[in-house]
């Protein structure tokens, strides 16, 4: 393999019903970063049935060109096409970097699409960046520059490991929702579209959909939160939960939590904050009864505002937050939420 072949950084722009998904816009933010590292240029790869009017979108986010691949076979995602489809672009234009958003499809379809291109994959990345690998130089090897460093949890997020793939390209990464920034859009921008097709013959694995049946849910995303109200182990049980609801509510925020919470069983796997679960970056984050493990940070220090509430003066959230309060929850949080009830009943 001749890896100066490989140029460019690629973003699987992923599609749901026509409608690009937030994960390709963030993507393409990071990608900017990246290929101003590596003096290169973005490209974002829009695969489905009809999408070409998608193009525009992407280059204001950032793509300085767009590949689509448009075919009725596209239509819904199924693995075996979309697979076909974005191993062809890499096959044919050689990208140095694709990134994929770890969602869903993301998930089922960046490790079929890294073997059949052989090569590596490292999934549900937190944080991408150029530099030399090994990290720190070793006797007797070589030290590799303009590589792509990928850190990601590591044994349930108890470490973080950072993984280059420095001898096979492209480098290939799946990364977590909500952890990079989209760009402010560029107004009026035009995408630069190539049209790839390289020709879909369904076989044994292309699947047949039946039907595609939508689950509604009342769960709101707590990605989308403005004012989220965290709670953790120190919140003492599910039924002391309705604290933290009360104040969501008069605050007009919404209720998430730590992974103890979800471990114990008290608040669903939606509403986690942190390492294995979601990215936040709220205007406002209460974190309640909530230590402060590095793991839970790491979901949630880019909020705007971080007020912490917790019995214990030296734990660790007081390090990251804005503003700090010590004693018993049970008695501060009913008072600060009749506080700012009193406080709107003025206005």
């Amino acid at each position: 393999m001749s890896l100066e072949a490989y140029k460019g950084v690629y973003v699987y722009a992923q599609q749901v019903d026509n409608k690009i998904s937030s994960i390709a816009l963030e993507l393409l933010g990071k990608a900017r970063d990246l290929a101003k590292d590596l003096d290169t240029d973005v490209t974002a790869v829009l695969i489905g049935s009809d999408v070409k009017g998608l193009a525009d979108e992407l280059a204001e986010y950032g793509a300085d060109k767009v590949i689509v691949v448009d075919d009725p076979e596209l239509k819904e995602y199924r693995t075996e096409p979309y697979t076909h489809a974005l191993a062809s672009v890499i096959n044919e234009f050689k990208p140095d970097i694709v990134l994929v958003g770890a969602t869903a499809i993301g998930r089922d379809l960046g490790p079929r699409v890294s073997a059949r291109v052989a090569t590596g994959l490292t999934a549900d990345c937190t944080v991408l960046e150029i530099g030399d690998f090994p990290l720190n130089p070793l006797p007797n090897q070589e030290q590799k520059h303009g590589q792509l460093l990928m850190t990601r949890p590591a044994f349930g997020g108890n470490t973080i490991a950072t993984i280059a793939c420095p001898d096979n390209r492209p480098q290939m990464a799946t990364v977590r929702p909500g952890v990079m920034q989209k760009i402010e859009p560029i107004a009026g921008a035009k995408a630069n579209i190539v049209e790839f097709n390289p020709g879909f013959t369904p076989d044994n694995k292309y699947v047949e959909i039946l039907e595609v049946v939508k689950a509604v849910s009342d769960t709101v995303d707590i990605m989308d939160a403005k004012i989220l109200v965290s709670g953790g182990r120190g919140v003492g049980s599910k039924e002391n939960f309705k604290l933290l609801e009360d104040l969501a509510a008069v605050l007009g925020g919404t209720v998430s939590c730590s992974r103890a919470v979800t471990d114990s069983g008290w608040l669903p796997r939606d509403l986690q904050v942190g390492q294995t679960g979601k990215t936040v970056r709220p205007n406002v984050y209460f974190a309640i009864g909530i230590s402060g493990a590095i793991q839970h940070v790491a979901g949630m220090e880019e909020s705007d505002i971080i007020i912490a509430i917790n019995k214990d003066e030296d734990a660790p959230i007081f390090d990251v937050a804005d503003y700090g309060i010590v004693g018993d929850l049970n008695k501060i949080v009913p008072q600060l939420t009749e506080a700012i009830k009193a406080q709107l009943a003025n206005k």
